[in-house]
């Protein structure tokens, strides 16, 4: 499983969308088709490659069916987030920012043909079964899903909610498949979850960036500190795929003052280049405009943002601009990578192109894409290691390059094959709850923000911290003190 490597992401039914999203109205995509010529010779060939299936294909082809393939094709031939979104895609796109749709709750992708889990989500039917990330999917119900395009698969696992479905998975170091009867619900997707942890320390956990995830945020806040003002925080955003541009904008907005800049875009067309910053008119959708709310202890307690490699896109967003600011500690490991915004280019009354049209930067003007957010403080998931084997933006064929660092680009481990016999030999560490006890990364960011010791685990994007103290024992872990903030300029403060 080592040497198999990811070629696209997907998500089953569960409306996470691995990305940002921004969504334009149909005269945006006129103004783009009027900026350059139309390609005739190109157009002729289409035609007669169109009209030589439509007269000889073996069995009749409708011509939507050839329309809706050709304009797939030119899009998945671009880039990893590239799409066509057809009527019922189109559908779940509109609905699922909403935190609400059918289907089983995982988020999955390919590999070698197959299936494979990236993550269940909290408390959804697949999460009960069992399911667990880096299953592969061999069966759907009866049918073998080796060489079954994802949207296929997709379709095949959404339905309607309390019917069955069986999964046939195979599961690294599971000599026999595991068969699962799951039964379908509506997914509803809490975006913010909160607690008190030990000693005034409150932790909230974004699940992924929606419509409300920023007045939600600022409601969980308040409830932290309706018994005492909590005198730290901790900010969770692992796996968290993204979501919403402006969601990202509103949270960071949360936590820093007025009229900061939160994340720079730019692409080819002159609308692509912006900058949004912490004010109403970037992160602002409705009538409640609830940084107004934001209690005034929330913009200076100490935070610390946790993230592993499936914290992407708009987390990433929060992430860099906490980091950027000098407003929050980075405590995980490398985040996912994915530097690029999509923007939702409706093209019929029921359908769309899901389409990339610029990158990103953090406020220090870092791109982050195919490289990840570097943590402060890189603590793998638990003490014996990492968990999970995720995929990053750079193990995704036909990814974007970094503008600003061509070489830059951090692959996992996963994506080496001198390392499969390595890999497939290690002991696979007990899965992370978060939020909970037994959760290393939580406890490590509560030692930093007691001013203890980091613990600092072995990760696959561990580096040697200057001053680090690393005692003999136990095996694969050692002590480390938080290094200090980076300066923009900082050698430190740079993505490597």
């Amino acid at each position: 499983m080592g040497k198999r490597k990811f070629r696209s992401l997907g998500l089953v039914g569960l409306g996470l969308v691995a990305g940002i999203l921004v969504s334009v109205g149909v005269t945006a995509v006129a103004q783009r088709e009027a900026r350059a010529p139309i390609p005739l010779e190109d157009i002729r060939q289409f035609s007669s490659v169109f009209a030589a299936i439509k007269n000889n294909y073996v069995e009749p082809v409708e011509d939507k069916k050839l329309i809706d393939g050709a304009i797939a094709g030119m899009l998945s031939d671009l880039d990893p987030h590239s799409a066509y979104l057809d009527a019922e895609a189109f559908r779940e796109m509109q609905t699922q920012t909403q935190g609400e749709f059918g289907g089983l709750g995982i988020e999955v992708g390919t590999e070698d043909g197959y299936v494979k889990v990236i993550s269940p989500i909290e408390d959804t039917p697949a999460a009960r079964a069992g399911v667990m990330a880096g299953d592969l999917v061999i069966k759907i119900d009866d049918k073998p899903t080796k060489g079954l395009l994802l949207n296929d698969a997709v379709k095949m696992m959404r339905g309607k909610p309390k019917t069955p479905i069986v999964l046939t998975i195979m599961r690294k170091d599971t000599p026999q498949p595991v068969v699962l009867t799951i039964v379908r619900d509506i997914i509803k997707v809490r975006s913010v979850r909160s607690k008190d942890l030990e000693s005034g320390v409150g932790y909230v956990r974004i699940a992924q960036f929606q419509e409300k995830t920023g007045a939600d945020l600022v409601d969980h806040l308040e409830r932290l500190a309706k018994t005492a003002t909590p005198r730290a925080l901790v900010l969770d955003l692992r796996n968290d795929p993204g979501g919403l541009l402006h969601a990202a904008i509103g949270v960071s907005g949360v936590f820093l003052p007025g009229k900061q800049l939160v994340v720079s875009t730019d692409g080819r067309a002159p609308d692509s280049r912006r900058r949004y910053e912490t004010v109403a008119d970037d992160y602002l959708r409705g009538s409640d405009d609830y940084l107004k709310r934001v209690p005034a202890w929330v913009k200076t307690v100490p935070l610390v943002v946790l993230v592993n490699a499936g914290s992407a896109s708009a987390s990433e967003i929060v992430a860099g601009a906490l980091q950027d600011h000098n407003r929050a500690k980075v405590l995980g490991t490398r985040t996912f990578g994915k530097g690029s915004v999509q923007v939702i280019l409706p093209i019929s009354r029921d359908s769309a192109i899901k389409l990339t049209t610029s990158r990103y930067y953090t406020p220090n003007g870092r791109s982050i894409q195919a490289k990840g957010i570097e943590p402060d403080m890189i603590v793998a998931d638990n003490a014996e290691g990492d968990v999970y084997e995720r995929p990053r933006e750079a193990d995704l064929a036909k990814h974007l390059s970094n503008d600003k660092d061509p070489t830059g680009e951090r692959k996992s481990a996963y994506s080496d094959p001198s390392r499969a016999g390595e890999l497939a030999q290690r002991t696979p560490p007990k899965p992370v709850e978060f939020g909970s006890a037994d959760d290393f990364q939580l406890k490590q960011a509560l030692n930093h923000l007691n001013g203890k010791p980091v613990q600092i685990a072995k990760a696959e994007d561990a580096k040697p911290v200057e001053g680090a103290e690393r005692p003999a024992e136990p095996a694969g872990s050692g002590t480390a003190t938080p290094p200090p903030a980076s300066s923009p300029t900082a050698p430190a403060n740079k993505v490597k």
